[in-house]
Order: C-alpha cells, then structure tokens, then sequence
C-alpha cells in the first residue's frame, strides 16, 4: 500500500471511529458534572453540593479559576472538561455562569446549569446584563490600585451571604478571590445555550443581582427555572436545591437520549 493509500484509509478509519463514538457518547448515561465557582469565593463553596452528588453515583469535577480574564477562566474549565469520560453537566454561579456560557460549546457538555448566574449572549460583554435592572445596593464591590474587585468587607454578609452563621461569612470575607473588573467587559464569542438545553436556580434573597435581571436572563435563555429561598451563596446554603437540579438536567437529557 503507498504512503497516500494508507493515509487515506487510515482517515477512513478515523473519521468511522470518531463517528461511532459520537453515537456512544450519547448513549451514555450522563454522570459526569463540572461545577464553576464565580468572583469573590472558590470552588471549596461547592463543597456540599460535590457531597451530594458523588453519593447519587457522579463523577464531580470543580474548577478554580484564576478571575484573571474570561480566556484564562474558560481555558480553566476546558481542562476540566477534557478530562471527562462522557457526556458532562456544566455548572456556574454569578459569574461562572459566563464562563459556561462560553466554555459550553465543548464537546462533552452535553446540558447547563445556572445558579444565580450571568447569561450573556455571543457579542454581548457581561457588564451589559445589568443594564436597565436596579442596581445592588447591598452588594458593593472596592476596586482596588490593579484594576481587581473585592465585595466589600462591611457589606460582605449582608450582600452576599446573609444566611451563613456569622463566622462563616467572616472566613469568606477573609478569603475572598478578586476579580479582574475588566472581564465585565469582555464580549463572549459564543453562547452554549442558544444550542445546549438549560436549567436555572434562582436565589429570591439574592442582593447581588435584582431578581427581574436574574428572571429575565433565565427566560431569555429558555432555562427551566427552580426558585429557592436563599441569599447570593445559594451554591453552599442550598446544596440540596443545586443538586437536584443538576441531577434533573442529567436524568432529563438521557431520557430524551434513548
């Protein structure tokens, strides 16, 4: 056989292979999740959720990104999700929930979660969500000499986690992770929900967004919407709720697989 002959069966073999796979992948039960924390905490926040995920049977991933650019986040997420072994749930809060926006496109993600979080559209920059919503006035963010945000320390509890004990808010004041401001203005060149089924938990407490910003961005997206008693740190309050969601999404898209 010459050179170009097996080179052309060999592409012939590939491109077989690659296409069973696809069919495989989609048959496969969906119990791979990748959860995505936002500004200001890490994803030792989604400590109860992994909990109960890994005891219904899934293979749980959390990502932490750096809060340095959209690029760098996403790049974060995508090596999480290369590692995954099938059909994947993407999960963000605040903030993540731009980075699965754009992350989501992967091949393994095969549905979205968004807790209490942003949703832009490809061409739009995450700063332009707010517009025409009340602003958060509980929820007030010191920019410091470098350009990076902190929630400030005198707002911390009562704007983004006013339902944890007094200590755990001053443990996550302590240890919050900045962000850079200038990723708020960062447009998205994609956005997985025009393409990937979505769902949505909304804190009804949540000072950090106005709650017709948080429901307006959940049906522009066509999320199914869960709503639950909680302030901005639903993600580690509302374990449970969060989880049930995701485990939701995961059941509905393979039933609607096979």
């Amino acid at each position: 056989m010459t050179d170009n002959k097996f080179l052309t069966a060999a592409a012939a073999i590939a491109i077989a292979a690659a296409g069973h796979a696809t069919s495989v992948s989609a048959a496969q039960p969906v119990k791979n999740v990748v959860l995505v924390h936002g500004a200001f905490a890490d994803g030792s926040g989604w400590r109860g959720v992994y909990d109960q995920l890994t005891q219904r049977g899934y293979k749980v991933t959390i990502v932490q990104n750096p809060l340095t650019s959209l690029d760098d986040d996403v790049a974060a997420t995508n090596r999480a999700l290369d590692r995954q072994d099938g059909p994947t749930i993407l999960v963000g809060h605040s903030w993540g929930g731009t980075v699965i926006t754009e992350a989501g496109i992967h091949a393994n993600v095969a549905g979205l979660v968004y807790v209490s979080a942003l949703s832009p559209d490809a061409g739009e920059t995450t700063g332009q969500q707010y517009e025409g919503f009340a602003p958060a006035s509980e929820f007030v963010i010191d920019k410091a000499d470098d350009g990076f945000g902190f929630v400030s320390p005198e707002k911390f509890k009562a704007g983004f986690a006013h339902d944890v004990s007094d200590e755990d808010a001053a443990f996550m004041r302590d240890s919050q992770v900045p962000i850079n401001l200038e990723v708020f203005g960062t447009k998205l060149k994609n956005a997985a929900w025009r393409t990937k089924p979505s769902w949505a938990v909304i804190a009804t407490e949540d000072k950090a967004f106005d709650q017709a910003m948080l429901i307006h961005m959940a049906e522009r997206i066509k999320a199914k919407i869960t709503k639950v008693s909680a302030s901005h740190a639903l993600f580690m309050t509302q374990p449970k709720v969060v989880a049930d969601t995701i485990d939701e999404a995961a059941k509905t898209i393979q039933s609607k697989a096979n």
